[in-house]
This record gives structure tokens, sequence and C-alpha cells, in this order.
């Protein structure tokens, strides 16, 4: 090897002990790599910074804002819903938790699918009285396989395209991983529908703040509109259809508190005051259509430009609001700010949201321009609770987002237009019609990952840029000339499921694709199935919990240990590899 290859091996693997030593976030190390190349000479300053106009940017940060809006439309959520009812058995709520999350991710990106299954999960093991910790490591494994079906599910997948591309002049188009994804997805849930008891059973994950300052109890104000499906429906009927989830404390008929009793019929422009927890009154609202009392009230400080969201607060002893009224503070003509819930430890609160004679101790709910809610919490004495997803009072634009991720897939799917403009488009389009507001878009954004793909993409190349990637797949493929054609490809996949543990999967497929395409060309072979096994081995990380997000989203709240994701995660990678070979190699001939 040249000094200049020696050292490009040099730079990659300190890259590499740095990533597995933990104590830089992995965006730093990238940026540390870049910084050192830089000042080697291996990367020149006119290259340093392409990776950030790359197109695997592009698709990864728009497939996060795309999956937020998903996430936010609720509509896979309800879904689920209608169907938890019915299953009740622990094995059974897992193969629904894990096959929902799995094929989910083959739509959304895993993360996102697997951040809109959690809630579902923490409310079924309520329900069972069972640890969340049952589910969620299964769930998470499920997202993972269930993101190796398309080319959006995972970022592998993104970057072994590219390498294609540039390797044969096609890239993998977005159904190619549909065949080997689809039969280890399947081999996996069966897996998991068995294999979860390798877990321990005491694993349960340490409360959150906003656990902690969980309201347990709202009370809100809605209207009946025309086209809500409560109409003509009895109190009673409503409240069994909301499996009791919400309660009916009053009704009002034309601004004139009704007797009311079971069957008392729901009719249009009935005012109804609900209680119940935060996601069952969101759920209600959602599902029924029903329509906040004063949401879009005109008088809200900040006009239409100003994005309005909520906050959740606690009243102070010394408030302006304590013995008052929220219409006679007139909070909406003063302050800009519309009351809609309220929540009092140790009362049922009856009266209309206006009505209700607030008190110290309090914890309501206010809508209003976000930028300046701060701002008023301290001007009426309130404190923020902890933050937490609380889309109370939030439009939410149910099938608009499936509808726009639709026709971006199908686009992509067809060759129509490339994925960069696709998903970028598809991404510009949710946050203009309002289906993901622009501020919470820019939350979804995981930055510290693409700046470490921007980073890491110079670096990386300089394994082909000074030669090492031939030299280092020539060896391999001198070692493998012994292999039978199975035992290469097994070879590659073992090799990057190896590595990927220790480092994020976009940087394990970054440094072994070019080596894998070095590999397959030293060996006479075709590079699709060793681009292929490099994407599976990339994209299943079992082992530990820092070598994918998806993992270390689900370590807390599980409870779990390092070490309890290789009790489960070592079977599953030994079952990857034995049946993913013989697949890869049936759908993607060798020669």
């Amino acid at each position: 090897m040249t000094f200049s290859q020696i050292l490009s091996v040099l730079l990659l693997t300190a890259m590499m002990g740095l990533f597995i030593w933990g104590r830089w976030r992995y965006d730093m190390v990238a940026v540390a790599a870049l910084l050192a190349g830089l000042a080697i000479g291996l990367v020149e300053p006119e290259d340093a910074f392409r990776g950030f106009s790359d197109d695997i940017v592009i698709i990864v940060g728009s497939a996060l804002v795309i999956s937020g809006a998903v996430q936010r439309s609720g509509v896979i959520e309800r879904m689920m819903l209608l169907l938890q009812h019915r299953v009740t058995r622990f094995r059974s709520q897992l193969m629904l938790l894990c096959g929902s999350v799995g094929f989910a991710s083959a739509l959304v990106k895993n993360i996102g699918a697997l951040a809109m299954m959690m809630p579902i999960a923490f409310q079924m093991a309520k329900k069972s009285n069972a640890s969340p910790s049952g589910f969620l490591m299964p769930m998470a494994f499920a997202s993972l396989l269930g993101g190796l079906m398309t080319l959006v599910g995972t970022s592998p997948n993104i970057i072994v395209s590219r390498v294609r591309a540039e390797m044969v002049g096609e890239p993998f188009r977005m159904f190619d991983y549909l065949p080997v994804g689809l039969g280890l997805t399947v081999v996996g849930l069966i897996f998991l529908r068995f294999g979860y008891r390798l877990l321990p059973r005491d694993r349960r994950g340490a409360p959150t703040m906003g656990e902690v300052l969980d309201v347990k109890k709202y009370v809100t104000e809605v209207e009946v509109p025309e086209d809500s499906k409560a109409i003509d429906e009895t109190l009673s009927a409503f409240a069994e259809r909301h499996d009791n989830e919400v309660t009916v404390t009053a009704v009002l008929r034309a601004g004139i508190r009704s007797t009311f009793f079971p069957d008392t019929t729901i009719r249009q422009g009935d005012t109804l005051i609900l209680g119940g927890a935060p996601d069952s009154l969101e759920r209600v609202i959602a599902s029924d259509a029903l329509a906040l009392v004063g949401q879009d009230s005109e008088a809200a400080e900040g006009g239409e430009k100003s994005e309005v969201g909520v906050i959740e607060a606690v009243i102070q002893a010394e408030s302006p609001l304590v013995g008052r009224t929220a219409g006679r503070m007139l909070l909406r003509e003063r302050f800009g700010v519309n009351l809609i819930a309220v929540s009092r430890e140790g009362e049922r609160l009856v009266r209309r949201l206006g009505n209700i004679e607030l008190r110290a101790g309090d914890v309501i709910v206010l809508q209003g321009a976000l930028d300046r809610l701060p701002e008023r919490l301290g001007d009426l004495g309130c404190l923020p609770l902890a933050e937490r997803q609380l889309r109370l009072g939030n439009a939410r634009r149910g099938l608009l987002p499936i509808a726009i991720l639709a026709v971006a897939m199908a686009a992509t799917a067809t060759g129509y237009v490339p994925v960069a403009v696709a998903f970028f488009a598809a991404a510009g389009l949710v946050m203009l019609t309002g289906a993901l507001p622009v501020r919470e878009a820019y939350t979804h954004v995981e930055w510290p990952i693409l700046i470490m793909l921007g980073a890491l993409i110079p670096v990386s190349d300089t394994l082909r840029t000074t030669g090492a990637s031939k030299v280092i797949g020539t060896g391999l493929s001198d070692f493998a000339a012994t292999l039978p054609p199975w035992g290469a490809v097994a070879l590659i996949l073992a090799a990057a499921m190896a590595v990927t543990p220790f480092l994020n999967n976009a940087a394990t497929v970054l440094v072994m694709a070019p080596i894998a395409a070095t590999f397959a060309s030293g060996l006479g072979y075709r590079p699709e199935p060793f681009l292929m096994a490099t994407a599976v081995g990339a994209g299943c990380d079992f082992l530990t919990p820092i070598g994918h997000q998806c993992n270390t989203l689900v370590m807390g709240p599980g409870g779990y240990r390092f070490g309890d994701y290789a009790r489960l995660g070592a079977p599953l990678s030994l079952l990857v590899l034995v049946v993913g070979t013989p697949l890869i190699l049936w759908w993607w001939p060798i020669a």
C-alpha cells in the first residue's frame, strides 16, 4: 500500500475507534475526520463540502419531514386503535405491533414508523398490565427489518443505490429491495413471535419528567359540526364507542345548559363539555371531527402569519387568573390566547371553560401564536410544564400526507422523477399545505445525521481516490477465491453486520460499499448481490443500542441495558445471515 492509502485506512480506523469509544457525538466525530482529512491532504478543499449537496442528504432529510407529517396525521395511529380493542393477548399484541411497525417502515423512515407506534405499545402494555419492554425492542428490530423492503425505508438502501448507479449506470429502484427485504421481515417476525422470551422480564423504563407531571384528566369544550359522526348518537353510545375513555360532563344546546341523560341524543350545533386524559381527548376530537370552542378565534394574537400552537402550564398563586374566569379576564381580546382545556385535581368540572373560576394549581392549556406564548405565560403568572407532545387543538390533515407520500413513491418507482426531487417536493408540499407546520418540520429533521452524512461522504471517498478500497477488495477477493459464491456473499454480509453495531449504519455503508464493489470486481462477479448484502448487513444492527437510532430510541423507555440487545439480537443476526444469503443469490444472480 502507498503512503496515502495507509493514511486513508488509518483515518477511517481512528474514526471507527472514536465511534466505538462513544465519548464524542457521531456528528462531531465525522466533522473531526473531515478536518483531519483536509489537514493531511487526503481531501481536497474543493471537495470538502460536496457531501452536503449530495442527493443522500436531501433524501434522508426530506424523508424525515414526510415521516413527521404522516406521524402527525394520526391515520396509522387511528387504524391501530381500531384493532387494539380486538387484540388482547400479549403475543397477538406483539405481532400486531411488530408487523405494523415493520410494514410501515417500508413506507416511511423506520425511525418515524417506530415513533408512530410507540404510544400504542404503551397503551397496550398499560391495559395488559405488562411491561413495555416486552414490546419495544422487538418493535425496534422489526422496524429495522421492515426498512429493508424499499429504497426509502432506511439510509443504507439509498446510499447503496447511488453506488450501483456509479458502477453500472443504473441505481436500485424503489422496490428492487422488496423480495429480499420482505422475506427477511417475515422470517424475523416469526422469530420475534417466540424470541421475545430471551429478554429479561424485570426491565422497566424510568419515568420521564413529562410522565411525572402527567395530568390525568382535562376538561375541554367542543362543538358538534355538521360532518361529525357523533350526530344522532346517544351519550351512552358515544361513550361506549370510545371505550369510556372520555366523559360528557355537560351538554349545551343553543347556548343553554340542557338536562341530559344517557339516552340523550347529540345534535348538530351542541356544545359538549368533555373530560378525559389529553391523548384520549385528542383521539375523540380527531376521530369524530369535533371542533374545540375558540380554537380558530380571529382574536388570537399574531394573525395569519404567525404559527399557532398550544402550551400546557400551571397557574401560580400570584397569577392574576386566580379567582377569575377566562371570560372575565378577556383572554382572547387582551392577551391573544384561547383557553382550550382545564384540569383541577380532585374536582369534576362541569361549567363552560369561560365560566370556570380558576385557582392556583390548576393546569391549563392555552392556544396562541407560538412566538408570543412564552411572554404571555409570564404576563399571566403561569409556569410551563415539561414539554410533551400535547396536540390538543392542533389541526390535522388526515390523509393528505399519506397521499403526498404515495404520489412521491409512485413517481420514483416509475422512474418519472429522481428520488431526491420527488421527496424534496413531497417534504415541501406537506409544509405548504399545513399537514406539518414549518416549525415542527425542522424538529423532525435529525440534523446530526445530516451533518454526519455530509462530512463522511468525502472522508469515505478517500478509500476510492487513494486506491485503498481496491487494495482491500483485492485482498478480500484473494481470501474468498477458495470460497463458493454463496460464501463470498455471506462474507460481505457478515462483515457489514459486524461493523454496523459500532458505527452508524449510514457510515457503515459509506465505508463498506466501495470495498464490496471492488471485491465483486476482483472475483469477476456482478456487483448487485454484494451491494445488496452490504445494505442488508448495514440495516440489521441488532447487537447494540448505539448503531441505529431505532435501538437508541427504545433503550430508555424500555429500561434496557447494553447487553440486553445481544440476547435477542445475536440469534436474529445469525438468522438474517443464514436466510439472507440464499435470498440475495436467488433474486440477484452472482454472474
